[in-house]
């Protein structure tokens, strides 16, 4: 064999062997401004992302994309890449009553509670969940944490849709549309967890909707039976005057985190919603028992409710993670929209421009939710050996421009709709804002056709609800 031939027999030997030995993977996410949200806070430009099946297995540099060769390959152009947002808190059903009655003085009590009476159903809760559903993913949201009734038609929309969820079964003292009685109301959360407790991507959960709507007896019966079953508590706590008045009369004076201490009631399994009305006492509790926070601020500010000591939480090291609320209190479903306002409300709160700085505020949003859930070993950062939840977000928008600090960026000048892709559990779920997993208008329209009933029920009818 000739010198010549001998040179290009090992030339196609060695193109062989390269593409023999790049490790096979299923998606990778190249030249992007890779937020990775671990310890170090690294952000890689030109970064690369790569997954196998549910998993992210490499966060790099441009070199990942000659190791690994993939299925899809998502070449986004410098846009931001970095883990999908966690809402701590929604209640996503109630899209179906969004923009009802906004401004009305006590509006749970006086408003929102008589509506529920007359409207809840299987068939709205689903309608409205998935609406809720397409809302969130739209906008970066990949875990939503959701309490509400009938959860077990949440689950099958989150199953249809391929997002993630924590979905809680509310127990409330009064006869509401799946339960009775909130004994029964534990009951049916009791039969909802036993029924999804190994899904892959929903984990059901107990909801005692607040203290002062629940007795005694039945927080310290679920607090044990969310250890036995092993699943999450969500419950709104220390977030009205109501509830503290009703509270300090219950128990000669305590406060609510106070009272859920000493009931037996607090512990790794609570996230609390709110935690508005809490002094240092409540926040050392919360940190003591381990308490994931859910911090509302575009509801709490709408509601005039005040706003919850974040900065002295986190001091503390109290977990604390960003929720929305539900459509009828926040109006909006994706935590990219509340990052302004987290932002900029708390330097006003503690008169320190320093305060929550952008880095803390994305934090909050991925990691810190993360840590709420007590699952920031699988989410909240991209690393390998986490789920693979990730979003990207467009940073060519004319909001988007320029970008000198992403998460600057992030917090002061985006929104939901700059999200690009939308991945989950390593499936695309939206690519190009497109939703490859349900009919988007097909979900609308039904939003629109239910809320038909709805004005016909509570506006039209002269039945308002007062």
């Amino acid at each position: 064999m000739s010198f010549s031939k001998s040179m290009l027999a090992l030339a196609v030997m060695a193109v062989s062997f390269s593409s023999y030995a790049a490790k096979q993977a299923d998606l990778m996410i190249v030249d992007g401004t890779v937020l990775t949200m671990d310890q170090q806070n690294k952000i890689i430009q030109q970064g690369t992302v790569v997954v196998k099946e549910n998993k992210i297995i490499a966060v790099g540099g441009p070199e990942l994309s000659k190791e690994y060769q993939a299925n899809k390959v998502l070449d986004v152009d410098g846009d931001i890449v970095m883990p999908g947002l966690i809402n701590t808190h929604t209640h996503g059903s109630m899209t179906v009553f969004r923009s009802l009655a906004d401004d009305v003085p006590d509006r749970l009590h006086r408003y929102i509670f008589p509506l529920e009476s007359k409207m809840v159903s299987r068939e709205m809760v689903r309608v409205g969940a998935d609406l809720a559903n397409i809302e969130m993913v739209k906008g970066g949201v990949t875990t939503y944490v959701d309490m509400y009734y009938f959860e077990d038609e949440v689950a099958k929309t989150v199953d249809k849709m391929g997002n993630r969820a924590v979905l809680g079964e509310s127990v409330i003292n009064f006869p509401v549309a799946d339960a009775k009685t909130p004994e029964e109301g534990i009951q049916y959360a009791v039969n909802f967890i036993k029924e999804y407790k190994d899904h892959p991507r929903i984990i059901p959960a107990f909801a005692p909707h607040a203290p002062y709507t629940n007795t005694t007896e039945n927080l310290q019966k679920i607090a044990k039976l969310s250890i036995e079953l092993d699943v999450p508590v969500m419950i709104h706590l220390a977030e009205t005057d109501r509830e503290q008045e009703e509270i300090a009369k219950r128990t000669g004076g305590k406060s609510p985190v106070q009272y859920m201490a000493d009931i037996g009631a607090l512990n790794n399994k609570v996230i609390a919603a709110h935690a508005i009305m809490v002094d240092d006492k409540d926040i050392d509790l919360l940190k003591k028992y381990d308490v994931g926070v859910a911090h509302n601020i575009s509801a709490n500010t709408k509601s005039a409710k005040g706003v919850a000591p974040v900065v002295a939480m986190l001091e503390k090291g109290v977990r604390v993670g960003l929720g929305t609320d539900g459509p009828m209190s926040s109006n909006t479903l994706t935590t990219m929209n509340e990052l302004n306002l987290v932002g900029k409300i708390h330097k006003l709160e503690n008169k320190d421009r320093a305060a929550m700085p952008p880095l803390t505020v994305v934090e909050l949003a991925t990691i810190g939710s993360a840590k709420v859930l007590h699952m920031e070993d699988k989410l909240g950062s991209l690393e390998s050996g986490k789920l693979a939840d990730i979003i990207v977000v467009d940073t060519k928008s004319p909001n988007m421009v320029p970008m000198y600090s992403p998460y600057a960026a992030l917090v002061y000048g985006a929104n939901g709709s700059n999200v690009r892709h939308t991945i989950v559990d390593g499936k695309i779920l939206m690519e190009d804002r497109q939703l490859l997993t349900v009919d988007e208008k097909a979900i609308i329209k039904e939003a629109q056709d239910f809320s038909d009933k709805v004005r016909k029920t509570v506006i039209d009818s002269g039945e308002v609800v007062k």
